[in-house]
């Protein structure tokens, strides 16, 4: 079910830029998730989302937009698809992940979008805009193969659309690359998947690649996760019954050797393992001409 929604507030500020995503601003424009990740940790009972089916959109977030960014003193990225993904099905017609990055462009503001969908590419040009002050991209992929994605991700589109979708934007000069998390253990983390995964990031023009070697579990999201692997993977839920219990981070068990292999192709690669915060003259200070 779509429902609408009134938001109070749209942007909210990060007091220190993240050493992973580089944001000084978070901003959801969405709340659930048609992409129905089946690992996805917004559905634990924390975030208050009554039913995770339901996708509430914030209808006035475009006017808290144009109102709350040109209070805003410093410029710093603009991080998007941290709690619903910015491009899921409902913004072909809703379009407020579009219309948010116009207002972005004309503001001059970075620009940092999140997303498992190739409907990225339908705001290429305003993206190549922002590009000019700072426009990044990051594709979530978890697995090399289709059919895997489509298991556990089943309303994205598959992991080979999201390579080629990276691959377009990279080839108009915006700043790509992949967050490779979570993999969940004993589906998406053998190091023969997760090398063709890194490789085909780079063969893609990726700059960067973040990683992590798990996934996390609470409340809520758990009990749907297991619901999942008992419908999907049969028998799978009683190894991480008995080797993560209650915990909340469930680490992959070949994390470690995952790891070392990852630091070493993205060496070979030249791939940076952060998205770099931008900062740049206060928001309100106009830059001289010459």
């Amino acid at each position: 079910m779509i429902r609408e929604i009134t938001a109070k507030t749209l942007l909210a500020q990060v007091a220190t830029p993240d050493g992973l995503f580089g944001c000084r601003y978070n901003m959801n424009l969405y709340r659930g998730c048609q992409h129905q990740c089946i690992y996805c940790d917004s559905r634990s009972d924390c975030y208050g989302i009554e039913d995770f089916a339901d996708v509430l959109v914030k209808v006035n977030a475009i006017a808290l937009l144009e109102e709350e960014l040109p209070r805003k003193r410093r410029r710093g990225l603009i991080g998007t698809g941290s709690m619903s993904d910015p491009y899921m099905p409902v913004e072909r017609t809703c379009r407020l992940t579009g219309r948010a990055l116009e207002v972005i462009a004309r503001h001059r503001f970075p620009v940092h979008l999140i997303t498992k969908s190739d409907l990225v590419l339908r705001d290429a040009d305003v993206l190549a805009e922002i590009a000019r002050v700072r426009a990044t991209v990051t594709f979530t992929i978890t697995t090399p193969h289709d059919d895997v994605s489509l298991r556990v991700e089943p309303g994205a589109p598959p992991s080979s659309r999201r390579f080629a979708a990276l691959e377009a934007l990279a080839s108009r000069g915006i700043e790509t690359g992949v967050a490779m998390m979570p993999l969940l253990p004993w589906i998406e983390d053998s190091e023969a998947d997760v090398r063709a995964l890194v490789g085909r990031a780079h063969e893609c023009g990726a700059r960067y690649l973040l990683a992590g070697y798990g996934l996390t579990m609470r409340d809520r999201q758990r009990a749907w996760f297991y619901g999942e692997l008992d419908r999907l993977y049969p028998g799978l839920r009683a190894r991480y019954e008995q080797t993560y219990g209650e915990r909340y981070a469930c680490s992959s068990p070949a994390a470690r050797r995952l790891a070392a292999v990852v630091d070493r192709l993205c060496t070979d690669y030249g791939l940076e393992r952060c998205v770099r915060p931008y900062e740049d003259e206060p928001a309100g200070r106009q830059l001289p001409l010459l």
